[in-house]
C-alpha cells in the first residue's frame, strides 16, 4: 500500500488540539474525514509527528497515511485542500517508505513560542500578551534548558512513559519589536512540557522565582514541583526534522 506524508498548517483556535477526540474537533480528525471521500468511505488512519494541544498551533506538522490511489502527489494535496476547512491546509505531500513513521522516525521537533508586550488584539489567538519581559533573564533561564536531562519537574500526567528525558538541542529567546520570541528544538517533548517551561521561565523574569530555583528544577526533578503553564494560543510547531531529510 502506497505511504503519503504530508506537511500540514493549521490555525488550533478551534480545535481540541490534535489527537482525535470522540465527539470534538480535532486537526487529526478532520484529515481522516476527508480522505475517507478517496477511499471508498472507508476511514484511514492519520499519523502525526506531534499530538497539539488544544489551542496550539502548527506550520509544519509532519504526518502520514496509506492509501492506494491514482493521483500523484500534488493532485492528492490539492484535492485534500479542496475538502478540509479552511483553518486546515496541506503544504506538502509526498510518496514514502513504507518504513517511514511520523512520530516514531522523527528525530527533532522545533517550537516557537511568542510573547507579546502589548495588547494588539488581532494577534490575540497567536501570541500571549504580558507586560515586557526581562530577555536577560529569559535567556540565562533558557541555557540551562539545552542538553539531555529528565524533565519530569515541567510536566504532568507522565505514569505510563518509560523514561522522561529529552535531549534539547536549542534553547533560546530573541527579540523582535513588540514581541519576543522562544526556539526550542529536542528529540521529544513531554505533556505541556513546552508551555510549562516558558510559563516558570516568565516567573523568573519577573523576578517571582530565582534563577537557582528554576535550575534546581532541571537539576532535581520533582513531580511536585512548582511550575507555570504558559497558555496554549503562543505556542507553534513549525518543523520536524527526519534522518533522511
Amino acid at each position: 500500500m502506497p505511504r503519503f506524508s504530508i506537511i500540514v498548517q493549521y490555525d488550533g483556535t478551534a480545535f481540541r488540539g490534535w489527537q482525535l477526540q470522540k465527539h470534538e474537533r480535532t486537526i487529526q480528525g478532520e484529515l481522516e474525514k476527508s480522505l475517507i471521500k478517496f477511499n471508498n468511505n472507508i476511514m484511514i488512519r492519520v499519523y502525526g509527528a506531534g499530538r497539539t494541544d488544544t489551542g496550539v498551533h502548527a506550520t509544519g506538522q509532519v504526518a502520514h497515511f496509506d492509501l492506494k490511489t491514482n493521483l500523484e502527489p500534488i493532485e492528492l494535496k490539492n484535492a485534500l485542500n479542496g475538502h478540509l476547512p479552511k483553518d486546515i491546509r496541506i503544504m506538502n505531500c509526498n510518496l514514502v517508505s513504507e518504513k517511514f513513521h511520523a512520530r516514531f522516525s522523527a528525530i527533532k521537533r522545533f517550537y516557537l513560542y511568542r510573547i507579546r508586550n502589548d495588547n494588539f488584539l488581532l494577534d490575540r489567538n497567536f501570541t500571549w500578551s504580558t507586560e515586557k519581559l526581562d530577555i536577560v533573564r529569559l535567556n540565562d533561564a533558557a541555557k540551562i534548558i539545552k542538553g539531555d536531562h529528565d524533565f519530569t519537574s515541567f510536566s504532568r500526567n507522565n505514569k505510563n512513559l518509560e523514561h522522561r528525558r529529552c535531549i534539547i538541542y536549542e534553547s533560546l529567546w530573541k527579540e523582535d519589536n513588540e514581541i519576543v520570541n522562544y526556539y526550542i528544538t529536542g528529540n521529544r517533548f513531554l505533556h505541556h512540557m513546552v508551555r510549562y517551561l516558558v510559563g516558570t521561565m516568565v516567573e523568573v523574569s519577573r523576578k517571582k522565582i530565582r534563577f537557582e530555583k528554576f535550575k534546581e528544577l532541571i537539576e532535581n526533578p520533582s513531580e511536585n514541583a512548582k511550575i507555570f503553564k504558559a497558555p496554549p494560543q503562543g505556542l507553534v510547531l513549525y518543523k520536524v526534522d527526519y534522518a533522511n531529510n
